[in-house]
């Protein structure tokens, strides 16, 4: 059932404007005939307004359309009692004459809560996130509630109201019809349960199938593959036909025997059409004349070097591949690709071509409350002036918002600001209950997702702003779900390299290759000058005032040391100090010393 509960939410989200699902029934059919789906008509739907407004009989009728689509065991009438006054929809009056219907037409019934919030407490945090959406101050119109019933209730609670409905329907054993209600509902919430693994693919990967439509742009390339070869031999062949461009002449003995170990821990792992798609997107991403280069621990792969998805060499640098991959971890291995931040929707587009909409769509990101955002949103919500509340949200720093109060009391700024008033209590006792929540879902900066053709239907997908296809699950999420990943982040500093490439052919007529060390060699005296008179503003990754600080007490000779630096300055190095011994090593003011022989 979770592939067409997956395909069918996409549907609908897909069919009509962004941000409102609805579709018609026409368009929900093919769906629904499958027998995968259980529709359940509840209080709002038109068959319960119709009963709201005591048709019966019309009612009835509009069951008709939807069973001419649905299977009659697949079709239940939903009863829901919020215990409102009246006999409207959320009463137990209403409850109590649809499942009266519900004997009537033949159809199975459940008792649902409709649920919008997990305790009684939270009623007033639902109606400021409606207020939000809507963008519409808190008014006794604007609140869909007309009590706080919608909670999550225990099976006490429920069994009582089913005894209520059950009473006013008519039947003579309230109790036991009662019971017959709660079991029916357990039975198909039973039927419902999803499997992780089965229906979610949990505990499996998915990458894209080697014998896919678009595989052979990737297996072509390699020398020597048939079209039976298997991923393995294809990525064997593309890899060793690279060996003799990357190294020329170079002594045979250490490449082969680090080439070999890494394919063999990725023909163990299965990751063979994982290294071909990501090498098939980098080729792609160049063919478009785009400047494109890896990130982070798959440098440490020959494969990558070999393939071209990486530009460093880990031989001469001495990278560990088992720091990006290795049979001892089981986490997907992480390439990271850096683009030209203006050209990187260009190549959104280029990927979902390739691969088109049922391999690949974009990653999403849910976007929660802080505490800026919560104050906004509370502030429009009770409706205070735009001025007032943009200045009281600028007044807090960017933290949690459950922190509100805390920073009233502790920060001074704050408390000289006069917020901690007694009259705004309730305001801020709001924007502690939103920390958290989530406020709205947008496309990831850059996660692509990329799976085999079962990928729609492991996860429901809708449109972004930009109108890209976009996953309803996180990055965290698709990781669990054995999706792969690929990051492709947008870089100013490669669209700057671009730019000034394309500055210098056309007003010198020269052509520059950045890749190419005879046109940029490592050794340039000139440019380690540069960087060791810390004039580094506007260049990339050591254009900071630390890093400045650093390059300027080192002193930079070769581009390893500039590795170094950058190394040094992360998190880790700082806060443990190993900045201090480099530095005076480096400087000759103490003697190298080493942990370990190996080291």
């Amino acid at each position: 059932a979770a592939p067409a509960a997956c395909r069918l939410v996409s549907a609908t989200h897909l069919s009509g404007e962004r941000g409102q699902p609805v579709a018609e029934l026409t368009e929900l059919a093919p769906w629904l005939a499958s027998g995968d789906v259980v529709v359940l008509l509840g209080p709002d739907s038109e068959f319960g307004r119709a009963v709201g407004q005591g048709s019966g009989d019309r009612a009835l009728r509009l069951l008709d359309p939807w069973l001419e689509v649905v299977p009659r065991e697949n079709l239940i009438l939903e009863l829901v009692s919020h215990r409102v006054a009246g006999s409207g929809p959320g009463s137990t009056p209403h409850a109590a004459r649809m499942l009266a219907l519900a004997r009537r037409a033949g159809l199975g019934s459940v008792l649902t809560n409709a649920v919008r919030y997990a305790e009684r407490r939270d009623a007033p945090v639902v109606d400021v996130l409606d207020a939000a959406r809507r963008l519409v101050a808190l008014d006794r119109r604007h609140v869909d509630r007309r009590n706080a019933e919608g909670f999550l209730k225990s099976g006490k609670h429920m069994h009582e109201i089913a005894e209520e409905i059950c009473r006013l329907s008519g039947t003579g054993e309230s109790d036991r019809e009662a019971r017959l209600l709660l079991s029916r509902t357990r039975v198909l919430s039973d039927r419902c349960r999803l499997d992780p693994r089965a229906d979610l693919g949990i505990g499996e990967v998915h990458f894209p199938e080697f014998d896919g439509p678009n595989s052979d742009t990737a297996g072509s390339r390699a020398a020597g593959a048939g079209g039976g070869a298997s991923a393995a031999g294809v990525l064997r062949a593309r890899c060793e036909a690279a060996v003799g461009g990357r190294y020329g002449s170079a002594p045979r003995q250490v490449i082969w025997k680090r080439l070999h170990d890494e394919l063999e821990t990725i023909d163990k792992l299965g990751y063979a059409s994982y290294f071909l798609t990501v090498a098939d997107i980098t080729d792609l991403i160049r063919e478009r004349g785009i400047r494109c280069a890896a990130r982070g621990s798959g440098a440490g792969s020959l494969v990558n070097y070999l393939l071209g998805v990486s530009g460093v060499d880990p031989i001469r640098h001495n990278l560990l591949m088992e720091r990006f991959l290795s049979v001892r971890r089981q986490s997907l291995p992480d390439i990271d690709i850096d683009v030209e931040s203006a050209r990187r929707t260009e190549i959104y587009q280029a990927i979902l071509d390739r691969f088109g909409g049922e391999r690949c769509v974009c990653v999403s990101m849910m976007d929660t409350y802080r505490v800026r955002h919560a104050v906004r949103d509370v502030g429009a919500a009770f409706g205070m002036p735009p001025v007032e509340i943009d200045a009281m949200a600028k007044a807090f720093p960017h933290i949690r918002a459950r922190e509100a109060r805390t920073a009233l009391r502790e920060l001074p700024e704050l408390r000289a600001s006069g917020l901690a008033e007694e009259r705004l209590r309730v305001l801020f006792g709001l924007v502690e209950r939103l920390d958290g929540l989530p406020r709205h879902i947008a496309v990831h900066p850059c996660g692509v997702l990329l799976s085999d053709a079962t990928l729609l239907d492991r996860t429901p997908i809708e449109a972004s702003y930009a109108g890209f296809p976009m996953s309803q699950f996180d990055k965290d999420d698709v990781e669990d779900l054995g999706l792969l990943k690929l990051d492709v982040l947008g870089i100013r500093m490669q669209s700057a390299m671009a730019h000034a490439i394309a500055e210098i052919a056309r007003v010198d007529d020269v052509a520059v290759d950045l890749d190419d060390a005879a046109h940029v060699p490592f050794e340039d005296p000139d440019t380690y000058a540069m960087i060791s008179s810390a004039k580094t503003l506007g260049v990339f990754q050591i254009e900071s005032p630390g890093q400045r600080e650093l390059v300027g007490k080192s002193g930079i000779d070769t581009f390893e040391e500039v590795i170094a630096d950058i190394s040094l300055f992360r998190p880790g190095p700082v806060k443990s100090d190993m900045i201090t011994p480099y530095l005076e090593v480096k400087q000759g003011w103490r003697q190298v010393t080493y942990d370990h022989p190996d080291l």
